[in-house]
């Protein structure tokens, strides 16, 4: 299994608004991409930061998922409320429990 961990810094007061737009139209559509497993969003409110995981199947799943424009019209999403540039990093699970 490998995740994309995308890091996302707010503006401020603008944590909800960013939580909604992933529950109701970003996990819609990665529940559409093939290989995809599952994801978990954390929120840092004081900090207005966020950290959304992305669980999937391997590692050709993932890269398909960038590849596919799928990545970018997720993160497309969120740029009125972004406080800065996203980070994207990509990982093999070693370990799950």
């Amino acid at each position: 299994m490998h995740v994309r961990v995308t890091t996302i810094q707010l503006q401020p007061g603008k944590v909800d608004e960013a939580v909604r737009i992933y529950q109701e139209s970003v996990v819609p559509a990665a529940k559409q991409q093939a290989g995809f497993q599952s994801t978990t969003l954390l929120i840092d409110r004081a900090a207005n930061k966020g950290i959304a995981i992305t669980y999937w199947a391997s590692e050709a799943d993932l890269m398909a998922s960038e590849a596919s424009g799928y990545y970018n019209e997720q993160v497309a999403k969120f740029a009125p409320l972004l406080a800065a540039a996203p980070v994207r990093e990509a990982y093999e699970v070693a370990t799950s429990a």
